[in-house]
C-alpha cells in the first residue's frame, strides 16, 4: 500500500463562504497490468471543498415564519423570492425592509427567541446548536396589509435541503390555487436549441461552487446577453434567489435553466412569477408537466451537450 500526506492546514472559507475545506482520506486501487493478479491499494490525504449548508430563519414582522436549509449567499434575494413564490407578497414593494444577522455562539441570541417558548431553555438550546450549525436570521418587514393576510395562513415550516414542500401542514398549501396565473397555452416562442446549448455551456463554466464541491444546484438566465446565475444546496432556493433578483430589478425574463430535475414546486414558483419557459438539465416529473401545461408554462428537460426535450400538449 502506498500513501501520500499533506501538512496540517487551517480550515478556510472559499468563494465568499459558500464552500469550506475539510480534510479527507481517499482510498483507491492503483491500476495494474493484467499480468499482476494482486491489486495495490493507494491512500491519499488531502483537503477538499464542501458546500456550506446553513439554517436560514425568516422572521416576518417579528413572527418566526420559516426555516430554510440553504447556501448563505444572496439572502436578500432568497427571502424576496421565497415571499413571492409562496404567494405571501404580490410585488417587491411590499417588502419594506430587511436585516440579515449571522448567528454565532457569541451572538446576543435573546432578541431572536420566539416568545411562545421558554426563553431560558431556548437560549441554552440555541447556544448548544450553534456549535454545530451555521445559522442566519433574516428579519423582514412587510406592509401592514400583507402582515394581516399572513396571519391567516401562518405556518411553521422546517425545510430540509432539496425539499421545497417539507414542513407543510396542509394539502391546501402543498397544492395551491394557481388559477390567477392561468394562460391559454404558452404564448411565447420556443427557445432555440442553439440558445439553450449556449446557456448550458456558460452555466458549466460559471458554476464555481459546484466545481469546488459537486453539491449545489443553480438557476440561471440570460439577460441582455449576460449570464446571471445563483447557486444553492437546494434547487428551490436557487430559483427563489433568481426570482428575488428579478423582482428587485423589475425585469422580464425569457427563460430560466435549472441544473436539476424539474419538480412540482419549481413549476409552481415559475408560474407565479409568470416565467415563459423553465428548462432543466434533468427530467421533469409527470405532475410538473401536467401543471405547467395547464397554466401555460413552457417546459423542457434533458438539456444535454447536443439535445433538449420539449414537453408539448
Amino acid at each position: 500500500m502506498t500513501a501520500s500526506k499533506i501538512n496540517n492546514a487551517v480550515t478556510i472559507d472559499e468563494n465568499n463562504g459558500l464552500a469550506r475545506q475539510h480534510s479527507t482520506e481517499r482510498v483507491s486501487y492503483i491500476a495494474e497490468p493484467s499480468t499482476r493478479p494482486q491489486k495495490q491499494l493507494q491512500v491519499n490525504h488531502a483537503y477538499e471543498s464542501l458546500a456550506v449548508e446553513a439554517a436560514i430563519a425568516l422572521v416576518i414582522n417579528g413572527i418566526h415564519y420559516a426555516v430554510l436549509m440553504a447556501s448563505p449567499s444572496d439572502l436578500e434575494y432568497l427571502a424576496l423570492g421565497f415571499l413571492y413564490s409562496e404567494g405571501l407578497i404580490q410585488h417587491s414593494g411590499e417588502l419594506l425592509d430587511w436585516k440579515i444577522t449571522h448567528l454565532t455562539p457569541d451572538s446576543n441570541l435573546t432578541a431572536f427567541i420566539d416568545q411562545r417558548f421558554d426563553e431560558l431553555a431556548t437560549l441554552q438550546m440555541l447556544e448548544h446548536q450553534l456549535q454545530d450549525y451555521d445559522a442566519y436570521i433574516v428579519e423582514l418587514t412587510l406592509s401592514q396589509r400583507r402582515h394581516q393576510q399572513i396571519q391567516f395562513q401562518r405556518r411553521q415550516l422546517s425545510g430540509r435541503t432539496g425539499c421545497g414542500m417539507c414542513g407543510m401542514t396542509g394539502l391546501s398549501q402543498a397544492l395551491p390555487d394557481l388559477s390567477a396565473y392561468h394562460r391559454e397555452g404558452s404564448t411565447y416562442s420556443k427557445p432555440s436549441l442553439d440558445t439553450l446549448l449556449e446557456i448550458r455551456e456558460q452555466i458549466v463554466n460559471a458554476q464555481q461552487t459546484h466545481q469546488l464541491t459537486g453539491a449545489v444546484h443553480a438557476a440561471a438566465t440570460l439577460y441582455k446577453g449576460q449570464l446571471k446565475l445563483f447557486e444553492d444546496v437546494g434547487r428551490h432556493n436557487a430559483l427563489d434567489k433568481l426570482i428575488g433578483w428579478q423582482l428587485r430589478h423589475k425585469l422580464q425574463l425569457d427563460l430560466v435553466v435549472m441544473t436539476s430535475r424539474l419538480s412540482i414546486e419549481l413549476v409552481q414558483k415559475a408560474i407565479r412569477c409568470r416565467l415563459p419557459w423553465l428548462v432543466g438539465i434533468s427530467a421533469p416529473t409527470s405532475t410538473a408537466v401536467k401543471v405547467a401545461q395547464r397554466y401555460g408554462l413552457g417546459l423542457a428537460g434533458f438539456l444535454r451537450e447536443n439535445r433538449v426535450t420539449f414537453y408539448i400538449d
